[in-house]
């Protein structure tokens, strides 16, 4: 959502009817899905304006044609929907014509709640004074339970080594210096070499050393046999530098906004590069990186991503079935994509590892009445709770066919 209002211009505006009455939580969600990349509920600028007020400067009927198409509004001759859209350098709002109304009322209904409460979240701490400088400093100023814990078994571990050491010190010590007392070094290092040679001159010595050798050898290449295709911490040069760092954790820009297929299809999709031109047809035109977004549009040639994970045709995976029904967040197969400058495969993505996931992960049946009759047949068997496993999440069938 682009330039739903200006939080600098009153004047101008349409006259104030509200999008009361719509809900807040619901509207949550539609925002940062949909309205999180350009927009802040605050008076802050970011690729289009602050949306604080707009609700009060705007009656519904021009809000929601405005979500909806905002080209048709500014085509009709709006006065403030043109005055915006030249402001803001005639970059075009996406257009949401999907949107219910009670959805777009929920969207604004969130925004008049979290404008509203920002600045009181930040006046808190003022408020509080000595009484919040005392209780950080009582909770953050003295190292964690679990910190002192893992230290004190690390000096058990150590005073534990040490003894051992002086142990084993102590019985060479004895057990040489009985023998060698008036022995030079010269006959010591003789005796020793007819040692080793006895030693090695035994068969059964030699025979326990062979199968060692064997053994050692068959396990590595079985280790071997099991990494083929494993690409894990696999992190290959992209065509174009983009950083999940910069847009997925400092600008907290939601994965769906460019991954469009997560919660409808099988595959997440790659962005393709009119989805950057949404926020770069405006922002860092002039960057070298974003200059070859541009000469991927006027060759009219896609942008060739390096993809990073990936597995075998063998193995169907279903984003929608995990992300939509199954409520996972992206880091359970992706890492903190939040936290990468360049993106990586973190987990191994092996049979094995998806297996161990559907053994322990929980099946959420709250408010789901597909699942009342499996739950019902569920606790009469087991007292423990309904997981993937359970509902066929271990069948051969489900991933190959």
């Amino acid at each position: 959502m682009v330039h739903a209002q200006d939080s600098t211009a009153a004047a101008g505006a349409a006259p104030a009817g509200g999008a009361g009455g719509g809900d807040a939580a619901k509207g949550e969600a539609l925002f940062k899905n949909n309205c999180a990349q350009c927009h802040a509920v605050t008076e802050e600028r970011v690729v289009g304006p602050g949306l604080k007020g707009a609700s009060a400067r705007h009656d519904f009927a021009w809000l929601s044609k405005w979500v909806r198409n905002s080209q048709a509004v500014i085509a009709a001759g709006d006065p403030y929907a043109v005055k915006i859209y030249n402001e803001y350098a005639k970059a075009q709002m996406t257009s949401f014509p999907n949107l219910s109304d009670d959805d777009i009322k929920g969207i604004f209904a969130y925004i008049d709640k979290a404008g509203t409460a920002a600045p009181a979240a930040a006046a808190a701490p003022a408020a509080g004074g000595a009484t919040s400088g005392g209780s950080a400093s009582a909770q953050g100023g003295g190292p964690s339970d679990l910190f002192v814990l893992v230290l004190a078994a690390l000096v058990v571990v150590m005073l534990l080594v040490l003894g051992v050491l002086l142990v084993i010190v102590s019985l060479l010590s004895k057990a040489v210096g009985t023998e060698t007392e008036n022995v030079n070094k010269g006959d010591f290092m003789a005796r020793l070499g007819n040692s080793l040679k006895g030693i090695a001159g035994d068969p059964a010595i030699r025979s326990a050393t062979i199968w060692i050798f064997v053994l050692l050898v068959l396990k590595a290449t079985i280790d071997g046999a099991y990494n083929v295709g494993v690409q894990q911490g696999y992190a290959p040069k992209q065509p174009i530098a983009f950083s999940h760092k910069l847009h997925a954790g400092e600008y907290k820009i939601d994965c769906n906004y460019c991954h469009t297929g997560v919660n409808r299809g099988k595959s997440a999709h790659i962005p393709s590069a009119n989805i950057c031109m949404n926020c770069h047809g405006v922002i860092k035109k002039e960057s070298p990186e974003i200059q070859k977004i541009y000469t991927s549009i006027e060759n009219n040639q896609p942008i060739e991503w390096v993809r990073v994970h990936n597995l075998p045709d063998l193995a169907y995976f279903n984003h929608a079935q995990h992300v939509n029904v199954g409520g996972l967040e992206c880091q359970n197969c992706h890492g903190d994509v939040e936290k990468m400058e360049v993106i990586q495969q973190r987990s191994s993505l092996t049979m094995g590892w998806c297996i161990d996931c559907h053994r322990k992960t929980e099946v959420n049946t709250k408010d789901n009445k597909y699942y009342d009759k499996l739950v019902q047949l569920h606790s009469g068997e087991s007292k423990e709770a309904l997981k993937v496993a359970d509902i066929g999440g271990l069948e051969c069938s489900k991933c190959h066919y």
